[in-house]
């Protein structure tokens, strides 16, 4: 079923507004209302191959001053630049949380000061704020998750700011998250916020950058010498809040950095909810549901109760290097091939090389007893100790794998 909505250039004529324009009486009913509307999801079939600035364009020439760009301190300034091509007026609006980086603040400025702009802030709440960094502490997000310091700093903020419009454009681009963004569309009815008009269907969402690989972004930047932040040069690359962001190695997707504590599936702050292949439930992605993981002859597969044997152990004949994984993770999807070739080679050294499927029912009792952070987490069972050992790196070639498990036996 099409969504259908009220866009911007919407023209409704009523019989009172008729007789004003012309200064005769009229009867209610006299001329009946019009009302344009639109197929979004027909126009994003249609907008498809298009390109960012065709996309920007059509954006702008539709919803004028109703319509604001979404700029987050990234890679979104590339957004701002586009519309400045277009030659059409523009709003850009931002969500200060009051824990970005110095540097981003610093980007800020340069930004307007280069497009000649006024970037329209929104605040959190003050006394939200106040009320969970009281009961809660500073750094609660990385004993309970980041939802919600990032619902009383982020989504409710940007909620009040698109109350104030009938469209909005974003950054957002399916290779940013396989597992979560892999289907977002050009334009679309914004399935979460609404817009001025309030209810369902009063707010459009522009995603101009959808069908755009991160790497031909930086290309766009570079050779349109635009200001960037300068987190970038330090390995920065997906940058939200400073407790909440880190840099990347080379190799790493761009969303390991933000929120590296939690499950993969989790690493959304809840503006983009409505995109989210998975939301309330583990659902495997890359064409994985009906295949496990880490499939070798040298690579057993443990049951709960061979991870409490091997807890229980104080005293063990082998070492064992174990990977506690979910199948629809796509950084366990990733690490697959190095990990079975770490089993290849340390078949018949005298180390034991274990998986541990620990998403759905087994998530808890690994949260609490495995140490299980995100996925994929590795440990490592000593021969003389019973504790574990938890690999610290996100690098997961076989060769830093295979240097852990040397160091340790």
């Amino acid at each position: 079923m099409a969504f259908v909505a009220t866009s911007s250039s919407t023209t409704a004529i009523s019989a009172s507004n008729l007789a004003r324009s012309t200064g005769s009486p009229s009867e209610p009913n006299e001329v009946a209302e019009k009302v344009e509307v639109e197929d979004y999801e027909q126009l994003a079939k249609q907008l498809e191959n298009a390109s960012p600035l065709q996309i920007m364009d059509k954006a702008l020439e539709k919803f004028g001053n109703d319509i604001a760009i979404a700029f987050s301190g990234a890679e979104d300034v590339a957004l701002i630049e586009y519309a400045k091509l277009t030659g059409r007026p523009f709003r850009v609006f931002s969500l200060d949380t009051g824990r970005l980086n110095p540097e981003t603040y610093q980007f800020f400025d340069a930004v307007e000061k280069h497009y000649g702009i006024r970037i329209e802030y929104m605040f959190p709440d003050a006394v939200e704020v106040q009320a969970l960094v009281r009961s809660k502490g500073l750094f609660s997000f990385y004993e309970d998750g980041h939802q919600e310091c990032c619902r009383v700093r982020k989504v409710r903020p940007l909620r009040r700011a698109l109350k104030g419009l009938r469209a909005w454009i974003t950054g957002q681009r399916k290779d940013q998250s396989p597992g979560t963004r892999s289907e977002v569309p050009v334009v679309q009815v914004d399935p979460v916020f609404e817009g001025l008009e309030g209810g369902a269907g009063s707010l459009i969402k522009w995603n101009p950058v959808a069908n755009v690989d991160g790497g031909d972004i930086w290309k766009f930047l570079r050779a349109m010498e635009v200001p960037v932040n300068s987190l970038h040069s330090q390995g920065y690359v997906s940058i939200g809040c400073e407790p909440c962001t880190r840099a990347v190695l080379p190799g790493q997707h761009e969303r390991e950095g933000r929120w590296w504590w939690e499950d993969a599936k989790a690493k959304e702050c809840g503006l983009h909810k409505g995109n989210l292949k998975q939301d309330a439930q583990e659902v495997p992605v890359n064409g994985t549901a009906n295949r496990d993981l880490f499939e070798g002859k040298n690579l057993v597969a443990l049951s709960r109760n061979g991870m409490e044997n091997l807890l229980k152990l104080e005293k063990r004949e082998e070492p064992w290097i174990v990977v506690l994984y979910a199948p629809w993770c796509q950084f366990c999807q990733g690490m697959e091939s190095s990990y079975v070739e770490l089993a290849e080679k340390l078949a018949g050294s005298g180390v034991k090389v274990g998986k541990f499927q620990a998403d759905g029912e087994q998530k808890e009792f690994a949260k609490q007893e495995l140490q299980l952070g995100s996925f994929p987490t590795i440990l490592f069972f000593p021969k003389h100790s019973s504790r574990p050992i938890k690999y610290p790196s996100e690098q997961r070639d076989v060769d830093s794998l295979m240097a852990f498990v040397n160091a340790l036996r």
